[in-house]
């Protein structure tokens, strides 16, 4: 609904619940649907994505798809979430942010108590062996995985090995959801769908995956019950998700307060554009997300390829670049002279090239959606948030690009530009802006990266030595000493020259430039 004319705040301004609806601008969601999916994850992207595209659905065709959001971190952030929420009967409101300073907003009203995984594992186990749970989400980020660059199961992770042995609560996502399939199994449970909502190529193949390996490390007895579970009755589609959903601040509060004149401790700002693009494969049923403009489609992972490198790959580049530039938002590095130029050259030029992209989609038309979504700022979609734990992410979204351009016989100047200012971010921390008080960039791989720096000495031994050896990119591409010799280089022009005038010398009359 559109936001209704600004309303000055009361003194004391009453808490969003069901009683304190309907207000100008806000409906009251129905009572939720008897349970019938269990989320584990629960954030501000799924809250904006997922949670709302089964409300909608709901409008449409009823079903008991009720859903239980977990959270698998130990971040307050997410704590916070439950109990906001647990607060408020549940609710929350999504604020849909235009380009243009427009604001809608929603009530999804489709959650059920949520539940905290680390405090009340059980509980979560329980939730997902019951009959009545019919899908099981995961938007978990790439850590929440724990696999090996290869792919696997990290059976040396700590929280894997923990939960393996069996000795005490799930640590991990997965550990949580095996100890929910294993005690399905053993009740002889109705069949069960695992849809990952994450930024992962063929991500339902991946799951799937991590599944039976982890299933096959169990002792034998648990191993035979759970594979045959596995195999017989849990499905796992893939699908790709596209909704930018920032991290929320005390001015969207606010801006509930002033609007509505209710209190919201965990309302959600998202853009206007949101896809979902799913495999229709579900062993118990689904809700009609298509009735919400959810795409089922055989061609999921041209979709998710398409989106992880155009989309999250360009995201990478504005947010290194845009941190070593003192930008602090991804709208402010979009609109930046020289950066957003060079990311459209990254996009067309050195991206597009090496993609087979659905049918029906126009690889310009969509880079220029994304230039002009990217530019939103109501957003406020912080450089540092997006440029938490590359040493995940950037496998996923530059390495297909960078090899495949290698194997053309060009080194992508953008991208190797882009490599070189994650290995400074990630190297150096916040003493590498030129701006204080962007923000920390959380990586799990910088203290193992920066002693690889360390040893190494000048900034482009350093970065020859993080690509060759810091395990960011695969073999192929770490490999080709053309490419890692003009990331050294540009790893020294950032350290000699700065971010602005390397990002100037950068040649963008060409797609990419020959070794």
């Amino acid at each position: 609904m559109t936001v209704p004319p600004h309303r000055t705040p009361r003194p004391s301004t009453p808490p969003l619940s069901r009683a304190r609806l309907p207000v100008p601008g806000l409906a009251r969601p129905r009572s939720a649907p008897e349970r019938g999916i269990v989320h584990l994850g629960l954030g501000n992207f799924h809250r904006a994505h997922q949670a709302v595209y089964t409300a909608e659905a709901l409008r449409h065709t009823e079903g008991p798809w009720g859903i239980t959001g977990v959270v698998t971190g130990p971040t307050q952030r997410s704590r916070t979430i439950v109990e906001g929420m647990s607060a408020q009967d549940e609710l929350y409101t999504v604020l849909t942010l235009g380009r243009d300073g427009s604001v809608r907003a929603e009530v999804p009203g489709v959650h059920h108590p949520g539940l905290l995984g680390g405090d009340q594992a059980e509980a979560v186990v329980a939730a997902i062996g019951e009959a009545t749970t019919r899908i099981v989400t995961l938007s978990v980020t790439e850590k929440g995985y724990t696999f090996t660059p290869s792919g696997g199961l990290d059976l040396d992770d700590p929280r894997v090995a923990a939960d393996l042995a069996g000795t005490g609560a799930p640590r991990s996502p997965l550990g949580l959801l095996l100890r929910g399939l294993q005690r399905r199994a053993r009740g002889h449970a109705a069949p069960l769908t695992v849809l990952s909502c994450d930024n992962l190529t063929d991500n339902g193949s991946k799951v799937r995956r991590l599944l039976e390996e982890f299933a096959a490390a169990l002792p034998a007895g648990e191993r035979e019950e759970l594979t045959g579970y596995l195999a017989s009755s849990v499905t796992t589609p893939s699908s790709m998700v596209d909704r930018i959903a920032p991290a929320t601040t005390d001015e969207h509060r606010a801006l509930v307060t002033r609007h509505f004149g209710v209190r919201d401790a965990v309302p959600v700002p998202a853009e206007p554009y949101r896809l979902w693009v799913l495999q229709d494969d579900f062993a118990a049923g689904r809700p009609a997300w298509e009735r919400a403009g959810a795409v089922f489609t055989s061609e999921v992972a041209s979709y998710e390829t398409m989106k992880l490198r155009l989309l999250n790959g360009a995201h990478s580049l504005l947010a290194y670049l845009g941190l070593l530039l003192g930008h602090a938002s991804i709208d402010g590095a979009v609109a930046d002279p020289e950066l957003g130029p060079a990311v459209r050259h990254a996009m067309t030029g050195e991206i597009l090239p090496g993609l087979d992209l659905p049918a029906g989609v126009n690889g310009p038309a969509y880079i220029g959606e994304l230039l002009e979504r990217f530019a939103n700022p109501a957003l406020g979609h912080r450089t540092a948030q997006v440029a938490s734990d590359g040493s995940l992410k950037l496998p996923v979204r530059w390495a297909g690009p960078l090899d495949h351009q290698l194997a053309a016989g060009t080194v992508p100047e953008v991208l190797a530009l882009g490599v070189a200012a994650y290995i400074r971010v990630v190297t150096r921390g916040e003493e590498a802006y030129d701006v204080p008080a962007l923000g920390a960039v959380r990586d799990d791989a910088t203290a193992r990266l920066r002693a690889l720096a360390e040893r190494a000495g000048e900034p482009g031994e350093a970065a020859l030595r993080v690509v060759e050896a810091g395990g960011i990119l695969p073999e192929p591409v770490a490999g080709r000493r053309e490419f890692t010799d003009r990331v050294a280089a540009y790893a020294r022009d950032l350290e000699r020259h700065g971010a602005r005038a390397t990002l100037a010398s950068v040649p963008l009359d060409a797609p990419a430039s020959a070794p």
